[in-house]
């Protein structure tokens, strides 16, 4: 798992696009009333990437950054897959700015109709860049690696708005062996809402130690 911060354009997109999860208020801090994931696990830090559809400037922010991961890493491939549905409208304006042919992909095959999991025309044969909203354990992505894999497309890459981190997601990643960029991370955005002055320093400890060990700090808080 990589994060686009190996140089400086990258570090200044991470910035940015933490900055405007900030603005935005699609990250939700709280240490000490933790919020109840939809696993049943606790957590100190809650993300809706889905808001930022409601700056023009943070939508063209992540499309940037993502057109710049694209050139810095020489990536390439026939079609643009998003995965449904928060990695949609990223994917679609991605695809629009690159000029190139656009998918998406259900968690699910729908129940009815032609019971599609992958909607915008065969992939088999073609090669594909995944984008996603968020990457927590990387569970979801990979289904839908696989899923693409079993329509006959080869998946180049996967591309991230922000991931927390978590180890589990690394593990995931190497498993199936596809490459993953993320525009920003826990770690940047902890930064900048210190600069704010949203988080103090315990708090901050206390979300890398929530990152550390997911699992048994929800226990432990429970």
């Amino acid at each position: 798992m990589e994060t686009n911060t190996k140089n400086e354009a990258g570090r200044l997109f991470a910035r940015q696009v933490a900055e405007h999860l900030l603005d935005v208020q699609a990250i939700r801090f709280a240490p000490d009333e933790p919020f109840t994931l939809a696993s049943g696990l606790l957590a100190p830090v809650y993300c809706d990437n889905r808001l930022l559809l409601s700056s023009p400037a943070a939508r063209r922010t992540v499309r940037d950054g993502f057109v710049h991961v694209w050139k810095e890493q020489g990536l390439h491939a026939d079609v643009i897959t998003g995965t449904a549905t928060a990695g949609i409208p990223h994917a679609a304006w991605l695809a629009d700015i690159l000029e190139m042919p656009m998918a998406y992909a259900r968690a699910q095959s729908k129940e009815h109709g032609r019971r599609c999991r992958i909607e915008g025309g065969s992939i088999a044969g073609r090669t594909t860049i995944v984008v996603e909203d968020l990457i927590s354990t990387g569970g979801s992505s990979c289904a839908v690696v696989e899923a693409l894999r079993d329509a006959g497309a080869e998946v180049q890459a996967i591309l991230a708005i922000f991931s927390h981190g978590f180890a589990a997601a690394r593990q995931n990643f190497e498993k199936i062996k596809i490459p993953l960029y993320v525009l920003t991370g826990l770690d940047v955005l902890l930064a900048a809402a210190q600069e704010r002055e949203k988080l103090s320093g315990a708090a901050v400890r206390t979300i890398l130690d929530w990152r550390a060990d997911p699992e048994g700090w929800s226990i432990r808080h429970k």
